[in-house]
Formats: structure tokens, sequence, C-alpha cells
């Protein structure tokens, strides 16, 4: 796998990759990133809808949800 990758994080491209990724819920190896990124995702409960967020707010995209009743809010999809 590393050698598919040419020894880089897939996620960030720049930084040797030394720490191999896996799904914490099905224990599959999903690639080898460097330590930056593989914290950044787990700091992000890697969860792929928070990550689709972050890059949106990156991007300057507003992700604010919207009151549709009383106490009821509707997340941006």
């Amino acid at each position: 796998m590393l050698s598919l990758q040419t020894g880089i994080c897939v996620l960030c491209l720049s930084a040797p990759a030394a720490h191999v990724d896996h799904c914490h819920e099905t224990g599959r190896v999903r690639g080898v990133l460097c330590f930056n990124c593989n914290s950044a995702i787990g700091k992000l409960g890697d969860d792929p809808d928070t990550v689709r967020r972050a890059a949106a707010y990156l991007e300057g995209t507003s992700w604010k949800p919207t009151l549709v009743a009383p106490g009821v809010y509707r997340l941006p999809s």
C-alpha cells in the first residue's frame, strides 16, 4: 500500500506516510497517512459529513442551521 502511494500521505500529498489509517468500526485499513492528516480526521470523528462541512467552511461556504420551527433547526445537507 505504501509503495502504491509512493511513500507520501494520500491526503496532503506532501508529508511522508507513516501512520496506518483504519476504520474504527470495521478495522479495515484505508491507507497510510502522515501524522497530521491521520490526527485531523480522527479529531473530526472519522465522520465524512463533518469533513465535508470543514471543507465547505474553508472554502467560505456558510454552514449555519436554519430555524424551521421554535427550537427546531434544519442542518444544511
